[in-house]
């Protein structure tokens, strides 16, 4: 099979692998029916995480079902699924407890912007649908895999509620889809942080009531003043950056919530001004199976269409130029077609 291998820095190669064979009876080999590039594949893309050997990437899929092994009964072959980037048992504790994303036998998927993928865990992680969707859901689907049901996960650690007021910080796919996420939930005012044009149409399309263009102690100070000087019950942190954290905190009232979900490079968190804030702090690695049945409902009935956060669709052989234009900032989300 062909798929993307990242050799260093900036380097994203579309080679020939090896093709996925069954390793445990719990697994399953799914045939890729779209995949798609993420803001956290940036990280390494970027250097700012090392890239110490290639090997292959991307987490997030929708397929179809080739080959299961001998403890898969949940799925079979010819079936749509969709999964999570965590693979998990959901029969763990920490599963139970609805932390699928940290299951005692978690493993996360890294290999699939390919052809093929190898999907551990089957039996817990993936979902059929009921027959193959049209194509036309499949975007929202592969969303539903990472970046929707990580902007709901930050939707729900940040606890808003119907009637209350959420900040966004952060204007990529996840941020979006935490609009989508914090529209759902009910809440009635949701201000998003936001630089690009782009992104601000589509924030607003989701159900955005607020942009805010300033950043840091600007951007914190403008929020509240859309607060009545008290700050948002709910703050969405979509981002991973020091600022961005910071943002989120200093936008919370007291007493309010920050989710965070964006991976954390170089934050600290004062632990004075956080006992003093009252702010609560929840976050975390999205435990995508928790809310993968309702999401997939709610995209097939029309109810959300996460989809439109893929504003670049290509070749899955032009994976590099779907780093390349995300890089840039002159895609939000690039979609890949094997």
């Amino acid at each position: 099979m062909r798929g993307a291998v990242i050799h260093a820095p900036g380097d994203i190669r579309f080679e020939t692998l090896d093709d996925p064979k069954i390793l445990k009876p719990t697994d399953a080999i799914i045939r890729t029916a779209v995949t798609c590039v993420c803001g956290s594949d940036l990280w390494p893309y970027r250097g700012a995480e090392p890239t110490e050997h290639a090997h292959p990437m991307g987490h997030e899929y929708v397929g179809f079902v080739e080959e299961v092994g001998s403890g898969v009964t949940s799925v079979k072959p010819g079936q749509f699924v969709v999964g999570s980037f965590a693979t998990s048992d959901n029969t763990c504790a920490n599963c139970r407890n609805g932390f699928q994303s940290n299951c005692l036998n978690r493993e996360f998927m890294s290999t699939c912007q390919a052809e093929y993928v190898r999907i551990p865990n089957a039996q817990g992680t993936l979902v059929a649908t009921d027959g193959t969707p049209e194509e036309k859901y499949w975007p929202g689907l592969l969303a539903v895999s990472d970046v929707m049901g990580t902007g709901w996960w930050a939707a729900d650690a940040a606890e808003v509620k119907p009637g209350s007021t959420a900040v966004v910080v952060g204007d990529g796919a996840v941020g979006l889809c935490a609009v989508i996420a914090a529209k759902e939930m009910g809440a009635e005012r949701i201000i998003v942080m936001s630089r690009h044009g782009s992104r601000q149409k589509l924030a607003l399309e989701y159900g955005a009531t607020d942009i805010v263009t300033e950043r840091g102690a600007e951007g914190v100070a403008r929020v509240k003043e859309l607060t009545g000087g008290i700050g948002a019950d709910s703050v969405l942190e979509c981002v991973g950056t020091a600022q961005a954290m910071q943002q989120a905190l200093h936008s919370a009232r007291p007493g309010g919530n920050v989710g965070f979900v964006g991976v954390p490079h170089e934050v600290a968190v004062d632990g004075q001004e956080l006992f003093f804030s009252h702010v609560a702090l929840r976050g975390g690695p999205a435990p995508v199976r928790r809310y993968l049945p309702d999401l997939v409902d709610r995209v097939l009935s029309g109810a959300i269409d996460p989809g439109k956060v893929f504003d670049l669709t290509l070749p899955l052989d032009q994976v590099a130029e779907g780093y390349r234009a995300m890089d840039e900032r002159r895609a939000i989300k690039t979609l890949l077609k094997p």
